[in-house]
């Protein structure tokens, strides 16, 4: 994984956007995991990188931001914690568990919060749920985390997520292959690592 990774080129292996999110903490099972949300620049980055943000809204956010830094600094806090929450959600669902209903109750929380903003808008024919243009509150890109997550929990295919195989990674990915084998957050990434590894101690035996 590139030392040059950040919340706006970090790698979407995912597939579904609450994962992803997830992921913005690299080497999560290290003993030196790296937070790649270190300002609220870094999470309006990521929703343009994911795209649920537009050019026009991250200048609005990124402007907002500037004229209220508190308020900037405790949405990045929020963000943070609602990450951990989806983790720990996620993560219980990917090893066989159920999530725990504190952290249940803490997502409907966020989720009616969300839900709250949303507003009947005009689209090509008829009309559709989303968030209000004029509302540039500076937790929209939470908004679509927990919609993302909460979506995913009802899907009734909870049995696809899984957590990278990897002891240092620990990112949580969806998968979509056919038998449902998939083992690593990426084969070019974890994957070769871990077949570099295997190569090794295949080689070090025989020579030992």
């Amino acid at each position: 994984m590139s030392d040059k990774r950040n919340a706006g080129n970090v790698d979407l292996h995912g597939g579904q956007l609450c994962l992803d999110f997830v992921n913005t903490l690299d080497w999560r099972l290290s003993s030196q995991p790296q937070d790649l949300l270190l300002s609220y620049a870094d999470l309006v980055a990521w929703g343009r990188h994911v795209g649920v943000l537009s050019d026009a809204w991250t200048r609005r956010l990124l402007r907002e931001s500037r004229k209220s830094p508190a308020m900037a600094d405790a949405v990045l806090k929020r963000a943070i914690a609602l990450r951990e929450l989806v983790y720990r959600v996620f993560s219980s669902i990917a090893h066989g568990g159920t999530p725990g209903r504190q952290d249940i109750d803490r997502l409907n929380v966020a989720l009616s919060e969300s839900l709250s903003r949303m507003r009947l808008v005009p689209a090509a024919a008829s009309f559709e749920w989303d968030w209000d243009e004029r509302d540039l509150s500076l937790e929209r890109p939470l908004w679509y985390i927990v919609q993302a997550a909460a979506t995913l929990l009802t899907t009734g295919k909870l049995d696809r997520i899984r957590q990278c195989n990897d002891d240092n990674c620990g990112w949580l990915f969806f998968d979509a292959s056919k038998n449902r084998s998939r083992r690593w957050c990426s084969m070019k990434d974890c994957g070769n690592r871990a077949k570099a590894r295997r190569h090794y101690r295949k080689t070090k035996a025989k020579s030992d």
